[in-house]
């Protein structure tokens, strides 16, 4: 027998072995397989790393003598300092920070404020397709900032519209409650107030017929609870604006009235 076939049957005996475990496992109470998740799961890929592994014609054959080659590695492997937690809290961390970089990079994505067909004429499709990204993203956090703030037939609408202005800012929130507003305008569960408000903000070239704008409307709600976010995102949206306002006139230096002129005394 060559060293490759010493290898194959060490694979095979290792398979054969892993077969009559998984078998054994299956037969057992749900807390017994819980336990050995964890072996079972090892075990799968030292078999998997066997079948690619060439081992010397000696080594092969030193761990066939066992009658159970795979269990015997397995009890080695546990022994071992590994930085099997140091890779699990680099991996950790490392998704938190992709995460954190997503919702970053979808916070500050432009609004594109064109069509998809504009886009496609002009070379700027990358920046429109980043755009809509953004925009589902959006109307997917405002459906579940209703549905996480609502509770005993009332919704908690300053909750609810400040943790999606946080992660998406005031412009795409109102893109997107326009949006809906304007696709539902026959829906009397929609205030008149907020119709009219939807009006004036600018949509796309195509939004009545753009099969995106379609689906960027916020549908997983009850609309009368889009009103109310949508209230109250306006009153919370026109406040900086009432600050800011506030401010500049403050900053502003008082107006100074001419000084009346004096009283000339009669000469003497």
């Amino acid at each position: 027998m060559n060293a490759t076939d010493w290898n194959t049957a060490l694979f095979e005996k290792m398979s054969d072995e892993q077969d009559k475990f998984r078998d054994w496992l299956k037969s057992q109470p749900p807390e017994e397989i819980l336990h050995h998740t964890y072996e079972y799961t090892v075990r799968e890929d030292i078999v998997m790393a066997m079948e690619q592994l060439e081992l010397t014609d000696a080594q092969a054959q030193a761990l066939l003598e066992s009658s159970s080659p795979l269990a015997d590695v397995y009890r080695h492997f546990e022994k071992l300092e590994t930085g099997y937690m140091d890779v699990i809290r680099d991996s950790i961390e490392n998704r938190a920070d992709d995460v954190c970089r997503e919702q970053e990079e979808l916070r500050t994505a432009p609004l594109y404020p064109h069509s998809a067909a504009y886009a496609s004429q002009h070379g700027e499709m990358a920046q429109y397709n980043r755009s809509y990204q953004a925009n589902s993203a959006c109307k997917e956090a405002i459906e579940q900032a209703i549905s996480a703030h609502y509770a005993e037939n009332r919704l908690d609408t300053e909750a609810a519209v400040k943790d999606v202005l946080e992660k998406f800012g005031a412009e795409r929130v109102q893109f997107i409650l326009a949006n809906t507003i304007q696709h539902k305008n026959h829906d009397g569960r929609i205030s008149q107030d907020n119709k009219a408000w939807a009006k004036t903000i600018p949509m796309p070239e195509d939004s009545d017929a753009s099969r995106h704008c379609a689906y960027l409307v916020v549908d997983g709600v009850n609309p009368g609870l889009t009103d109310l976010f949508t209230r109250q995102a306006r009153k919370t949206m026109q406040e900086p604006q009432k600050s800011s306002v506030l401010q500049k006139l403050k900053q502003e230096p008082p107006a100074h009235k001419p000084a009346a002129p004096k009283k000339q005394e009669p000469e003497r």
